[in-house]
């Protein structure tokens, strides 16, 4: 019996700066992985991401969080246009907004983040910088499902890349994006796939639990 294909699946990309790891998820589309990126939305308007997008045919949106007098009522506007796609997966891409935790209660097991850190290692900002200055001798990257806490959600996959002697901040990021590149698609094939859910509270992959 041949097994019906799963039809690919709507996801919508947020993201706040170049675009990268939006980069990585296009390349990987057009290599196979089964996704329909339906929009990428970014808060800021100058985002080279929402080029990215563009070139390669994706509608873009740009909500600023400038016309918005608190943060639930830009999240409430964010989710209308995520809803409005019929996204099944929202990816952030370097979004850089906290969101609030309705906003994240009403994605929940449904949203991606990817945070270049060992995660629950140096959550928050300047990563690169604060392995170093800790005398770290591996960092990497971390993707993981979005929790109210920052940074704090269930870890899906991690990739290590070694910390080497004379290394800079900007040295180390790029190694570590790299392996972002490898990883982030890897996360949502398996989304994609439904191989990878998000049950109270645990990450599994193929019903088991995810030990990083």
């Amino acid at each position: 019996m041949v097994q019906s294909e799963r039809a690919p699946l709507p996801i919508v990309v947020l993201l706040s700066g170049s675009g990268s790891n939006l980069q990585a998820i296009i390349d990987a589309a057009q290599a196979g992985l089964p996704v329909d990126i339906r929009a990428v939305i970014s808060n800021k308007a100058e985002a080279y991401g929402l080029e990215r997008a563009r070139q390669a045919g994706i509608p873009t949106q740009v909500l600023s969080h400038k016309d918005y007098a608190d943060r639930d009522s830009y999240d409430a506007a964010l989710a209308a246009l995520i809803d409005g796609c019929q996204a099944q997966l929202v990816v952030l891409a370097g979004f850089m907004r906290i969101l609030s935790d309705g906003f994240v209660r009403r994605y929940e097991g449904r949203m991606l983040n990817i945070h270049p850190s060992l995660l629950p290692r140096h959550r928050g900002l300047d990563t690169h910088a604060r392995a170093l200055a800790a005398g770290d001798d591996e960092h990497g990257a971390t993707v993981h499902f979005v929790s109210p806490e920052l940074d704090a959600g269930p870890i899906i996959i991690q990739a290590r890349v070694p910390v080497q002697a004379g290394d800079t901040p900007q040295a180390l990021a790029a190694r570590v994006l790299r392996e972002e590149h490898r990883i982030y698609p890897q996360a949502i094939r398996w989304f994609a796939e439904g191989r990878l859910t998000l049950e109270q509270g645990r990450a599994l992959l193929d019903g088991q639990p995810i030990t990083p």
